[in-house]
């Protein structure tokens, strides 16, 4: 099966090229930060908390061992990575390495942030981008990403920059979304398309946000091509799994 040759990477409406997405979604994430939150549970319907806990529990055998070092990207306001953390030792002799919670949105970081200080976590924010992490080559043996992989401007470009700083034998999770098939797939696209949008509008007061977010999903390669596309860029054991009859899924894949 070729890779998806179609859908390079994010195109909110309007943008033309690679940058221009990018500062798109950048500019619409810090806008809707502030509601962020309380709009993902109540659209999910608390579902949302559920599917950061059954990623986070796929990754626990990693996250046990106190030296592994871990980065949620795209963390948004970091719920991913707090379900991250409670699978992570409480405490070790040598210390437990703290996980990373990386972000190009600012105003979701700032957030994040304030849980992470809120909690005392281990934690340590970072403002970066998916496509120019800084981090060393092979520095990495978790890397997640929740809801966010789907917004970066070229997919295969931020599989090959977490391909370059995984170590060998690191592994790879990324949740997000997908569109159902059958009578499940009519009602959500229903759901998705038409009530969603209204009812994310009137809560954010930004419409152009949660009308991008049903389109993103519909450009979002499906899983046949997803995994054909972590295969070509050289990542072994791919594979996902559905969650909640397909609304969305983790895609896993190992490092050589």
């Amino acid at each position: 099966m070729s890779t998806p040759a179609t859908s390079p990477g994010a195109r909110p409406e309007g943008a033309l090229d690679e940058q221009s997405s990018a500062a798109a979604v950048q500019v619409m994430f810090n806008t809707i930060a502030p509601r962020y939150d309380l709009l993902n549970h109540i659209l999910s319907c608390n579902v949302d908390r559920y599917w950061w806990w059954r990623a986070a529990r796929t990754f626990r055998h990693i996250l046990a061992r106190p030296q592994s070092r871990v980065l949620d990207i795209c963390c948004g306001t970091g719920d991913m990575t707090m379900a991250l953390l409670r699978k992570r030792p409480t405490q070790s002799e040598p210390p437990v390495e703290p996980i990373l919670a990386g972000d190009f949105s600012h105003q979701m970081l700032v957030r994040g942030a304030q849980k992470f200080a809120a909690r005392n976590a281990n934690i340590i924010p970072i403002e970066a981008d998916a496509l120019h992490l800084p981090l060393a080559d092979q520095s990495l043996h978790l890397i997640t990403s929740a809801f966010g992989f789907r917004n970066i401007a070229n997919y295969r470009a931020g599989l090959e920059e977490f391909h370059r700083v995984l170590a060998p034998g690191g592994e790879l999770g990324i949740l997000d979304f997908s569109e159902p098939t059958g009578l499940t797939g009519k009602l959500y696209a229903f759901y998705f398309r038409r009530i969603l949008p209204a009812i994310g509008a009137r809560l954010s007061g930004m419409g152009s946000a949660y009308k991008y977010l049903p389109l993103s999903v519909h450009k979002f390669p499906p899983p046949p091509e997803m995994l054909a596309l972590m295969r070509a860029v050289g990542f072994k054991n791919v594979s996902w799994t559905p969650y909640t009859f397909g609304i969305a899924g983790l895609y896993r894949a190992t490092k050589p």
